[in-house]
């Protein structure tokens, strides 16, 4: 039987203080974790952007640039470090000027990170084309992404497979520069059947070799699920 190679990220240090502790964690507190990561032979961390980045300045008192320097410093140079981006506004709460979405990317390679999932909230694929294009220009990977999420039973909206393919169609006719495509639930709530058929569909319109993510939180316990789901599919 044909082993797959699976490409995980750990989520702990971004996500996972988000989503527990509204990303208000102390540097020195969780380094020792990072130490602990990089030795049990980790290799690929989100560590920071969004509110992981607002909230070392919001709440903690902490610089959220030297965070990611030292983060650095303890997994070495050949790490791969992602941080997230919000398409036009970046990590900020409301839309950047050119210069400042084009700062941002400058000043992320600058502090250590390698890879950049840039998303738009509302798969607005004209928000991820000059973000994109800056990310790619200062020397980082871009990770372009297709938003997903769920709706309660009975509710009517655009989150179907079909308005999944429509974004990724737009996507691969915009011509933005990327290194790999992530379907991202920001909220946690997709059902693993959705995610096997997006994946599956996915793998149909991409050009063979991209490499194809999954990012979703366990905001409605089936991350796991879906995660096996997107695995059976076809995802890396």
């Amino acid at each position: 039987m044909a082993k797959k190679f699976i490409d995980i990220m750990d989520t702990t240090f971004r996500d996972g203080f988000q989503s527990v502790f509204g990303g208000r964690v102390l540097m020195n507190d969780f380094f020792p974790a990072v130490e602990a990561a990089k030795t049990a032979g980790i290799t690929h961390f989100e560590f920071g952007g969004g509110a992981r980045f607002q909230s070392l300045y919001f709440y903690l008192r902490e610089d959220a640039f030297e965070m990611m320097d030292q983060f650095r410093k303890i997994v070495g140079p050949d790490a791969n470090l992602q941080t997230l981006a919000r398409g036009v506004n970046t990590v900020m709460l409301d839309t950047g000027s050119k210069e400042l979405i084009d700062l941002h990317a400058k000043m992320f390679k600058k502090h250590g990170t390698t890879t950049i999932r840039n998303f738009d909230a509302l798969n607005d694929v004209e928000n991820l084309k000059y973000s994109g294009e800056r990310i790619v220009h200062h020397g980082l990977k871009h990770e372009i992404v297709v938003t997903m999420m769920d709706l309660p039973p009975g509710c009517y909206g655009a989150h179907t497979v079909e308005f999944y393919e429509k974004t990724l169609r737009e996507i691969l006719d915009s011509g933005i520069p990327y290194n790999s495509i992530c379907f991202k639930d920001a909220s946690g709530t997709s059902n693993p059947q959705k995610v096997f058929e997006t994946i599956q569909m996915a793998r149909r319109l991409i050009p063979e070799g991209t490499h194809l993510r999954l990012h979703t939180h366990e905001t409605a316990g089936v991350s796991v699920a879906a995660y096996m789901a997107a695995l059976e599919a076809g995802v890396d």
